[in-house]
């Protein structure tokens, strides 16, 4: 009765999977290092779930971060982490897979390695301890957290698991697997690589320990046909409610736009489909296996999907009788995703969400949205038109180049989308004859593998100083009535900025942090800058010195990573950015980023 939800720790759901004991050689516990409910909506963990879980030798269990009334209960009991199937112990099993999503999630990995009893440097590992993976976006820099891990899987999760588990069975210890596992592609063994440093600080070299003993180069691997692996068509319905209670069909891999803020739309290159035939026979078999009434229909950008019609279609008139609520992320603001909205949200009109990033055209030619101020009150107009009447807006500040007559801007912006409502005739407009609009800013973080990662990224107080300009901005702004403005906080975004960059030093910050207390960063009531910045000073570490520009020559600590676009393309558009040139999306120009070496077709599929 000491615990609050009990239910995160049961692993019975309908549609979980169980295994006797004598139908498995190797047993994996996946590991989202986050609450049970943030972690049980992540699509990537259910698929690698499943996925194992079809190998006849593999037991693949799920394990989360026990909730902070629970881990002083397992101390004192002396109760070590658990696989929710089993419920038994992790340090037992021979792998731990861990999924990293946000560099604020850090110090709850060595949270997870400490309750189950596995030593935290991997230096310190024995035989009978499971093999601790790492993958997910944060592996794109795996070297802040290099020092706890044993391998890290670069790339997407359908593509090397067989490869590796297979392996795994042929060898007799864990040296002799670790040594051979550094030549399956997209695996990255770091304790075969060394690195030296410059008493600037910067490195001075990167490679492996010893000549042949791994590759120079780790090149990330990806799914090219995604009809051909492996979905959970039987997805797990959690008994609690989850951060994303709904099903999630992803229908893309990759994007076409080229945002250069945008991590994702650089390293998922190029844009892979799913066929709607395939969709649709998934969709029909998941909404039967759960019974859930709302579904998401996931892809870096919905809109570019170019049979999202005729899945809509599907989803409505097949599945009329089950009333099923459609969401779609990651929209654009254009006539054919009004439409599309126009049809999914018939009866209730709920928010529109868009996300312009920035406030002036200027500074969103630089970092090459592709979306005028003309598109953006055109779509805004068409919207109010079709019966919506609040409209969500997302921008960043810090961006390269941001200067405050940018932020300045997102003010007016705002202004202007107000008055394209207030200029429909009053006995026109969606009621209730007033427009909502939420504007929200984060903070940019310069990162890895996008055309930025060579930039400064702001300090806190320079944050601050342009949220209080915008608030001023709104708050005197003709239309101030019908603006909300939110904002996120700054200390964190100072952490992940530190990380995001960082290098092998910072291993040594994240287990002093972790010893202090640090735990769920990623929350705001929990995130102690204070204990933070006493770790960096004890270990005698300047955070800012990662927050810094980078000049084009520096070896930066991911460089021994291949992930598709090659850095003379990131630094090309480095230098568009600098000069405002628009780079033109994958449908309508090759822009030559190195992703064609992948199989990327699109460039010619598209334009023919």
């Amino acid at each position: 009765m000491e615990v609050e939800k009990p239910s995160r720790y049961l692993g019975n759901e309908i549609n979980s999977i169980h295994k006797s004991p004598g139908e498995y050689e190797i047993r994996f516990a996946m590991c989202f290092p986050d609450v049970y409910e943030i972690g049980m909506s992540h699509l990537g963990l259910q698929i690698i779930y499943h996925m194992l879980n079809m190998r006849k030798d593999t037991f693949c269990e799920r394990v989360f971060s026990p909730w902070t009334d629970l881990i002083p209960i397992m101390r004192s009991e002396g109760i070590g982490l658990f696989g929710l199937e089993s419920q038994e112990p992790i340090k037992n099993f021979d792998f731990l897979g861990i999924t990293i999503q946000y560099e604020m999630c850090y110090t709850n990995i060595l949270g997870i390695l400490d309750l189950s009893g596995i030593p935290i440097y991997g230096k310190d590992r024995g035989e009978d301890d499971p093999i601790v993976i790492g993958g997910g976006p944060c592996i794109y820099n795996p070297e802040p957290l290099a020092d706890f891990f044993d391998l890290f899987y670069i790339g997407e999760g359908e593509v090397c698991y067989d490869a590796l588990l297979d392996l795994y069975k042929t060898c007799k210890s864990r040296n002799e697997f670790l040594k051979k596992a550094a030549f399956i592609e997209g695996i990255y063994v770091p304790s075969l690589y060394d690195v030296s440093y410059n008493d600037d600080g910067t490195i001075e070299d990167f490679g492996p320990t010893d000549e042949g003993c791994a590759p120079d180069r780790i090149k990330r691997v990806i799914v090219k046909d995604l009809d051909g692996v492996p979905y959970p068509d039987k997805p797990i319905i959690p008994f609690t409610k989850t951060i994303q209670d709904r099903l999630v069909l992803e229908i893309q891999r990759g994007c076409i736009r080229g945002c250069r803020f945008c991590q994702a739309g650089m390293v998922y290159r190029p844009i892979r489909r799913r066929s709607p035939e395939k969709l649709k026979d998934l969709v029909d078999k998941m909404i039967k296996e759960t019974g859930y009434e709302e579904i998401t229909l996931s892809s870096l950008s919905s809109s570019d999907y170019p049979w999202l019609s005729e899945l809509i279609e599907h989803l409505t008139v097949t599945h009329k009788k089950d009333m099923l609520n459609i969401s779609l992320p990651s929209l654009r603001i254009d006539s054919f995703s009004l439409d599309i909205m126009e049809r999914i949200q018939d009866i209730r009109k709920v928010s529109l969400t868009f996300a312009p990033e920035a406030g002036s055209q200027r500074l969103r030619d630089v970092i090459n949205k592709g979306l005028t101020k003309e598109e953006i009150l055109a779509g805004a107009g068409e919207a109010f038109k079709g019966g919506w009447s609040r409209v969500k807006l997302y921008f960043m500040f810090g961006l390269p180049t941001e200067e405050d007559d940018d932020v300045k801007a997102i003010s007016e912006l705002c202004n202007d989308i107000a008055e394209e409502f207030y200029s429909i005739p009053k006995d026109q407009r969606p009621a209730p004859g007033r427009v909502d609009i939420v504007c929200s800013t984060s903070f940019f973080v310069p990162k890895p593998f996008t055309p930025f990662q060579w930039a400064r990224q702001n300090g806190s107080e320079e944050f601050l100083t342009k949220q209080h300009i915008l608030n001023k901005e709104i708050k005197t702004s003709r239309n101030h009535k019908s603006i909300k403005y939110n904002w996120h906080d700054s200390d964190t975004t100072y952490m992940e900025g530190i990380f995001a960059r960082g290098d092998r030093r910072l291993s040594a910050v994240i287990e002093r942090a972790y010893k202090k207390g640090c735990i769920y960063d990623a929350w705001s009531d929990m995130f102690r800058f204070d204990l933070w910045m006493e770790a960096f000073e004890e270990e005698g570490i300047d955070p800012s010195f990662y927050l810094r520009e980078r000049s084009y020559d520096e070896i930066l600590p991911w460089d021994h990573i291949d992930v598709g676009v090659t850095k003379e393309f990131l630094r090309r558009e480095a230098e568009n950015a600098l000069k405002g040139k628009v780079t033109e999306n994958c449908s309508e120009s090759c822009s030559g980023c190195g992703c064609t070496a992948y199989g990327c077709g699109i460039c010619i599929e598209e334009r023919t």
